[in-house]
């Protein structure tokens, strides 16, 4: 017996010192770049960059497999601060938030029944496409309001508004909305087309008050086509965002009341 745990412990001592010469002499050190890169990092693991959570793009940086300034949330201050501890250039990149394309509301686009179903755009949206008139429209039950991390999406009147100052371009509602009307755009950006329906006028109208009609109005009032600001998909306007308009008298023009001016995301018009 005192044999046999002699022979024990002796087996146990000498594999205690194999792993012990194994981990000082064999061990794969960690680029400590990676620990600071990390901190430099806000931390709020949104995936946005297309990593998988803050440590997983800190280690493609140190890779050299990922661009510095992916990092929506942190901005250009966090990209600096990333090109600092490895020693590149910074690179300026302009701050993106969301924009729900679509201001239907409640009393503006017309309802052809009564969901009762789970409250998750993408469920109802199974549901013969939902129960909006615009099948382009926003549904409103919150889908991407749920998955944003910084509470920037809330649900009114039917309708999905962003917060542009909570915004952090993350891209998690682009993802998850089942109608593809959430778009990411440059903060500054000061005019929207709050539509995506792109039927003729006459069939836009009949399930939505504040529909595009594709009137052409807008690009009109910004200088024409040659002034580039808006460009058009079927009949419906879009805001050319390499080169935006900035005059808010295109809004206050616009016929059908679907072009929205900042600050205010939320108020649809």
């Amino acid at each position: 017996m005192t044999i046999a745990i002699a022979i024990i412990a002796g087996v146990g001592l000498v594999a205690a010192i194999a792993l012990a010469v194994a981990d000082k002499y064999l061990a794969v050190r960690e680029d400590p770049r990676i620990g600071m890169v990390t901190a430099a990092l806000p931390g709020a693991n949104c995936g946005g960059c297309g990593f998988p959570g803050c440590d997983g793009y800190a280690r493609a940086l140190v890779a050299g497999t990922a661009p510095n300034g992916a990092c929506a949330a942190g901005g250009d201050a966090c990209a600096a601060a990333i090109a600092k501890i490895l020693g590149v250039e910074a690179t300026a990149t302009e701050k993106r938030v969301a924009l729900v394309k679509c201001c239907g509301t409640r009393s503006e686009a017309i309802r052809v029944g009564d969901y009762n179903g789970i409250c998750d755009c993408n469920v109802a949206a199974m549901t013969a496409g939902g129960d909006k008139g615009c099948t382009y429209g926003c549904l409103g039950y919150g889908a991407c309001a749920n998955v944003c991390p910084k509470g920037a999406i809330s649900i009114h009147d039917g309708l999905a508004k962003v917060d542009k100052r909570l915004c952090i371009g993350c891209g998690k509602c682009v993802t998850v909305c089942p109608k593809k009307i959430i778009e990411l755009v440059p903060a500054s950006a000061t005019i929207h087309v709050l539509c995506a329906n792109p039927d003729k006028g006459p069939n836009v109208r009949k399930v939505c008050g504040v529909g595009c009609m594709g009137c052409h109005l807008c690009e009109k009032n910004s200088g024409g086509k040659e002034a580039g600001h808006f460009t058009f998909q079927g009949f419906l306007a879009k805001v050319n965002y390499e080169n935006p308009p900035t005059d808010e008298q295109i809004a206050a023009k616009c016929p059908a009341k679907c072009i929205g001016v900042d600050p205010h995301f939320e108020s649809g018009h």
